[in-house]
């Protein structure tokens, strides 16, 4: 049984005093009484007695560690932080003592009442070599990438200590450079909903804010480290509110900002979708807002409270695709100015939006519509059980790096009845040729259903010689009908959007307009209706006439939430 140093006041003795008597006392470390803090008092019982912890955090300490009482201890060690979980049984209230001042470095601990005071604490200083070098590196493989052009954010990732705010791992994975986020929080059913993204994509995230020095920036999605990112680049004068529905969470965020942080971020227990407290909003509105989590719909708080040209980068789903899209505000329309490839945990506030499924084939396979109306799907599964039609678009990709993200996009912003097919078998068991758990782009007609797949025309000794070609399936009456319209847009996508480089492809021209505008007032362009606010894609090329939509019927619809 591992076990903290500690024990009992003394008369009138306080809390800090007696902790570094007793951390003097068991394990011969001297600490000053100035670096002693009283973080937090803990409230719980023991075999029905009522207990109260102070939990006493010492900042400074020197001497050797010895064990001056061995007729109570076997031993003193030094723990990291990472390795906490897996060390053995810890004492509960010296686990719970733990779990005041990095929450998270235990998992499933018992339930205990914890009061954290209000009295300032100064930041802890130090960390280890390893730390450094290993923050330098990653930094280092960030700005190689090309996704921290600016001195500003290249001196946020080499100087804010990562590792800080994610203690329950170990140093390689906090500063891996790649593109694993560290994930902080999972659900009952093991669904990450807290994390520490990939280092390139919050560089990238904050270099399109375009922050200057001084800018007050709003951030929704906590965690610590990414608002200190935002908080070093805006320094000296900048700020910093980051608000997170999850009280967890931002217990969490508050006190690594205390250990490591600032003193320039604010962590606020709310639903991010409803903006920052009034009180806090700046005159004028936030030079800059940014959302780290996946939004289905963009809030009238994001827009309202942001200032006038001022830039709002969010993860945004489109047709269940997410970009992060930056927008500037002019008026009452946000302008993209940018698209970055992404994924994020999802919104779990009051936005959070619910997927309409639509289960064929006992399950096997399933339809999910992320935006728009719902195509009536009867006679869909008798089309399924009859003969399949095939159109090759011609259009192949080459090797197997090859971006074909813009076409998802494309189809699920262009496309009528757009949704995506997944299946739940593997391809040589179903009808499809779907891969097991993967979907295709689709689009529904009246009992049919065409959909898009790329099939391997080419093997090579090497991924260049290796060769794909996009092919449409279909089923159903309207089946060569939908397959058309698909080849179509495929095809239109080749011509128009797709590059030979993959970081060339062309982006729409967005804007994002009050939900309520009328139609007459919005710009040429296809329009995807969201709660809150229509968006209206202006794609190159799109002048050019497509086959037109199939007609249908709406039906009614099951939907899943997610």
């Amino acid at each position: 049984m591992f076990e903290l140093p500690g024990g009992k006041t003394r008369g009138p003795e306080g809390f800090a005093a007696a902790a570094v008597r007793e951390l003097a006392e068991e394990t011969g470390l001297i600490a000053d009484p100035a670096d002693a803090h009283v973080v937090s008092m803990l409230a719980d019982d023991s075999h029905g007695t009522p207990r109260l912890t102070a939990v006493v955090r010492i900042t400074g300490w020197s001497g050797r560690l010895a064990n001056p009482e061995p007729d109570k201890f076997d031993r003193w060690e030094f723990f990291d932080l990472h390795a906490l979980a897996c060390a053995g049984d810890v004492f509960v209230p010296a686990a719970s003592a733990l779990d005041a001042v990095w929450p998270g470095v235990i998992p499933d601990l018992p339930p205990v009442v914890s009061y954290p005071l209000a009295a300032e604490q100064p930041p802890v200083l130090g960390e280890p070599a390893e730390a450094v070098r290993l923050r330098q590196a990653m930094a280092q493989m960030v700005i190689d990438g090309g996704w921290a052009p600016s001195e500003p954010v290249q001196g946020a990732l080499r100087t804010v200590p990562r590792h800080r705010f994610a203690p329950e791992a170990p140093l390689t994975d906090a500063y891996d450079g790649g593109d694993r986020a560290v994930i902080t929080r999972r659900d009952r059913t093991g669904t990450a909903i807290s994390s520490v993204s990939a280092a390139w994509l919050q560089a990238d995230m904050i270099e399109h804010l375009r922050l200057a020095p001084g800018a007050i920036v709003f951030e929704a999605g906590s965690g610590g480290y990414n608002a200190e990112l935002i908080a070093h680049v805006t320094a000296p004068g900048g700020r910093v509110v980051t608000v997170d529905i999850d009280p967890w969470v931002v217990r969490r965020t508050r006190r690594f900002l205390t250990e490591a942080g600032s003193g320039r971020v604010t962590a606020v227990e709310s639903d991010a979708a409803l903006g920052a407290p009034g009180h806090l909003v700046p005159r004028g509105g936030f030079d800059a807002s940014m959302i780290t989590y996946n939004c289905w719909d963009i809030a009238l708080a994001w827009r309202e409270q942001l200032a006038e040209g001022g830039r709002l980068v969010l993860p945004l789903e489109m047709g269940g695709y997410t970009r992060a899209v930056t927008f500037e505000r002019r008026g009452e329309v946000l302008h993209a100015r940018h698209f970055t490839y992404c994924g994020f945990v999802r919104d779990r506030g009051q936005h959070a939006h619910a997927v309409s499924v639509v289960s064929l084939l006992g399950g096997r396979l399933t339809l999910r519509f992320y935006d728009g109306a719902i195509a009536e799907t009867a006679g869909l599964e008798e089309a399924l059980r009859g003969r399949r039609h095939e159109v090759a678009t011609g259009v192949t990709m080459v090797g197997a790096n090859s971006y074909f993200g813009s076409l998802q996009l494309y189809a699920a912003t262009t496309l009528p009845a757009f949704c995506r097919l997944a299946a739940h078998q593997e391809p040589d068991e179903g009808v499809t040729g779907i891969a097991k758990d993967r979907d295709a782009p689709a689009i529904v007609g009246d009992a049919s259903l065409a959909y898009l797949i790329y099939i391997q025309t080419k093997d090579g000794d090497s991924p260049q010689g290796k060769t794909w070609e996009w092919v449409v399936h279909a089923f159903g009456e309207q089946g060569p009908e939908l397959a058309e319209r698909l080849v179509a847009t495929v095809r239109a996508w080749d011509r128009h959007i797709r590059a030979d480089d993959n970081d060339l492809h062309a982006d729409p021209v967005l804007t994002v307009h009050p939900a309520g505008t009328p139609d007459d007032a919005l710009p040429a362009g296809a329009v995807l209706d969201k709660e809150h606010c229509r968006l209206v894609f202006r794609w190159p090329g799109r002048d050019a006439v497509l086959p037109g939509p199939v007609e249908r019927p709406v039906a009614d619809i099951v939907t899943e939430g997610v």
